[in-house]
């Protein structure tokens, strides 16, 4: 079996940005309004501390910082981009979309722009859709965003949800490039999405405009999502590795979700990826969703881990379930 394919379009990133609200929430903050310790919060999940939008931040709001971000790391502006996907599930209004909105802040009158509702995945999913766009050669660069402000989701009385989430943003930006076909190539070398409805009631939120006319508060079986999470994710990482002839020690990084210190501990250790090429950064923003990944991605790059040609694995799990992984060449 071949893993190369000649001449062809790869989705190369060319820009990285995030932002993150002003408001930061400490472990210690919640002792005073619930029944919990830092030391318990930090022991089963490795969180820290969480920021939280300000009253006047929606959605929109963050992803706009962040794709301005990303767009200035690559020299570009609004008018380079042809197509806008924003990943979340926590969008300012049922409609319009907040690709929309973000389109519209950036200047952007051309393209298409348009919202994935995958949970946890969604940038993993945003990712993979935005290359197939590349790839097809309809359209030249995009921008791929994470947004959420799932703070406004939690039931703040619920301890065993409301110490897991944050909010936060971030982007990058794609472009398509004439590349060798080969894994040396920069860019998206494959990728890989799975779901599986049946799981609906482990992790989702008990409102909706069709079930109940409400927002609803997410729910969870912590124990249950855990017990699923770290087989349906390195099913979807070794399907990345088959699929390019590579493995665990091609890695440079492994970026995953960032829901649980102990989910990211235990996916790396079971396909035998070391400790230290594992990012980590959910002890300082804490689960932030579609968010989370590009929000990692960001502080790696950022302080000169992740490297141009790096081969770098992202993954994620979410709510349906949901899940994939996408192998990158930086």
């Amino acid at each position: 079996m071949t893993h190369e394919q000649k001449d062809r379009l790869r989705s190369v990133v060319v820009g990285i940005g995030s932002y993150l609200p002003n408001r930061i929430v400490s472990n210690q903050d919640l002792e005073k309004s619930l029944e919990t310790t830092d030391e318990w919060i930090v022991q089963r999940t490795g969180i820290t501390q969480r920021h939280i939008a300000a009253d006047d931040e929606r959605t929109s709001t963050l992803g706009l910082r962040a794709a301005e971000a990303a767009l200035a790391d690559a020299g570009l502006t609004g008018k380079d981009i042809d197509l806008i996907i924003v990943a979340t599930s926590t969008p300012d209004y049922v409609f319009p979309s907040v690709a929309t909105q973000i389109q519209a802040g950036l200047g952007m009158y051309h393209g298409a722009a348009f919202d994935v509702q995958a949970v946890c995945s969604g940038f993993v999913f945003g990712v993979a859709t935005a290359d197939k766009f590349l790839q097809s050669g309809s359209h030249k660069r995009a921008l791929v965003i994470g947004a959420e402000t799932f703070s406004r989701l939690l039931d703040w009385t619920d301890r065993t949800t409301c110490v897991l989430f944050g909010d936060g943003a971030g982007a990058i930006v794609l472009e398509a490039q004439a590349s060798a076909g080969t894994v040396k190539d920069r860019g998206v070398l494959t990728s890989h999405l799975r779901s599986d409805g049946r799981h609906f009631d482990k992790l989702y939120v008990d409102g909706g405009p069709s079930a109940t006319r409400s927002v609803g508060h997410l729910r969870m079986s912590g124990r249950e999502v855990f017990r699923h999470a770290v087989g349906m994710v390195t099913d979807v990482m070794a399907d990345a590795f088959a699929a390019t002839g590579t493995g665990p020690a091609d890695l440079d990084w492994f970026v995953p979700h960032q829901a649980n210190r102990r989910i990211i501990d235990a996916s790396a250790e079971k396909l035998g990826i070391s400790p230290e090429k594992v990012v980590t950064t959910v002890q300082y923003h804490a689960n932030t969703s579609a968010a989370s990944i590009p929000l990692a991605l960001a502080v790696a790059c950022g302080d000169g881990r992740i490297k141009k040609g790096d081969l770098v694995m992202i993954e994620a799990m979410g709510g349906g379930f949901t899940w994939g992984s996408a192998l990158i060449r930086w």
